[in-house]
């Protein structure tokens, strides 16, 4: 949330589009579960129709011009896509929770390292 804030602001201020991007994933142990997978994706679903109304509400009530976008995916994957796809001027996101992520590579820092546009983590 407060890295869409963040980029909220940065729209704003630079009388900018913004394009919030939310990418579901099914884990590869749900998808074994036909059910699992099933609830997992609804769940998906519901919290991208949730996410959708808060953020086009307060870009609304801040004059923000905003598209919300959901996709599934893998998250570096999607958001490259997309990114390249529309010619972002910069991406923001938040900074993992994941412990794992220190071993493997957050999002933040595949993103960093794609060197393709400007990348601003927000904690």
């Amino acid at each position: 949330m407060r890295a869409g804030a963040y980029a909220a602001g940065l729209a704003r201020r630079q009388g900018c589009r913004l394009l919030a991007v939310y990418v579901g994933q099914v884990s590869a142990g749900a998808s074994m579960y036909a059910g699992a997978a099933g609830a997992l994706a609804q769940a998906s679903r519901q919290l991208a129709d949730e996410l959708a109304e808060t953020v086009l509400g307060r870009a609304a009530e801040a004059g923000i011009d905003a598209e919300f976008r959901p996709v599934s995916g893998d998250p570096f994957t999607e958001l490259t896509r997309i990114a390249e796809q529309e010619r972002a001027d910069a991406v923001v996101v938040g900074t993992s929770e994941h412990a794992g992520h220190r071993v493997v590579g957050s999002l933040a820092t595949r993103l960093v390292r794609a060197g393709k546009w400007p990348v601003i983590v927000v904690p």
